[in-house]
């Protein structure tokens, strides 16, 4: 299969529609459609049922959509990294380091700290996102090394340091009556009337259905909590990221959170190499 065969399919299948993909990709309806009916007889399998209402993936097509993605992101990754090891061959090295925004803080800055005593440092260019991209950034080349949370994010076919682990706290707005609590549980935080729990981005994009507010990063996040439309469960480190019109209870219940330290593991690069080191002896 060739990538552009994939991408094609993969404009279908996240459409399902035949002329809102071709409008994505830039190319007539009639070609697209050949090139996926020309897909589906080499591969011997019907990708797409297709009627005059609707276009709707099959189980073959969905484990191709999973995997064309996959396949899409890693060709993508080798471009990036190749790009990258060539600016490095010229006297540009540097290492590309993604971490949530808001997220570590303090053993953000003990890491790079470390790292820059290292006799054999090169820059670490920080790409900060919202909650989820980390990993996304990571597989797909954007970066070379991430801070990635436990159970939150997958770590799946990725070398990995455990660096911390930690409880998780309630965060209410100041004043609030839980607060004056020693603990609660998250039976506790289900049943807060007025203070549901945010919904966070998909990769796609998407929001999960729910009655809680959508929130793209801590900072909205904060403000909603301040203003009484939400309530948020936490890693305890976020305390020293916290507004004084916020506060906190530990949860008793919470999964515990672990921050580490991921790479693709068929790195080479001395850099990742040095950073990995340098954060596993803090």
């Amino acid at each position: 299969m060739e990538t552009r065969e994939l991408r094609y399919f993969v404009a279908v299948a996240e459409e399902l529609h035949f002329g809102k993909a071709a409008e994505r990709l830039g190319i007539a309806q009639p070609p697209l459609s050949r090139a996926i009916g020309l897909l589906e007889r080499r591969l011997g399998a019907t990708l797409l049922e297709r009627t005059s209402r609707a276009v709707t993936l099959t189980d073959a097509g969905s484990v191709l959509l999973r995997e064309a993605r996959a396949a899409l992101d890693a060709v993508a990754a080798a471009e990036r990294r190749t790009r990258r090891a060539a600016l490095a061959a010229t006297g540009q090295p540097g290492v590309v380091l993604a971490t949530k925004a808001g997220a570590s803080g303090e053993l953000l800055a003990k890491l790079l700290d470390a790292y820059a005593a290292e006799p054999d440092a090169v820059t670490v260019d920080l790409l900060l996102c919202g909650i989820g991209e980390q990993e996304h950034m990571l597989r797909d080349g954007r970066a070379d090394v991430a801070l990635l949370h436990l159970p939150f994010d997958s770590t799946a076919g990725l070398d990995t340091e455990e660096l911390l682990t930690e409880n998780q706290v309630l965060v209410l707005p100041a004043g609030h009556p839980l607060t004056t609590r020693p603990h609660v549980r998250l039976a506790d935080v289900t049943d807060l009337p007025g203070l549901p729990l945010p919904r966070w981005p998909r990769p796609d994009g998407s929001y999960p259905d729910g009655p809680g507010p959508q929130a793209r990063d801590h900072a909205q996040l904060h403000q909603l909590i301040a203003l009484g439309r939400a309530c948020w469960v936490a890693p305890e480190s976020c305390r020293t990221q916290l507004r004084e019109d916020l506060a906190t209870v530990p949860v008793l219940d919470a999964p515990p959170v672990t921050t580490v330290i991921a790479w693709p593991p068929h790195s080479r690069s001395r850099a990742v190499a040095g950073l990995v080191r340098a954060a596993t002896a803090l």
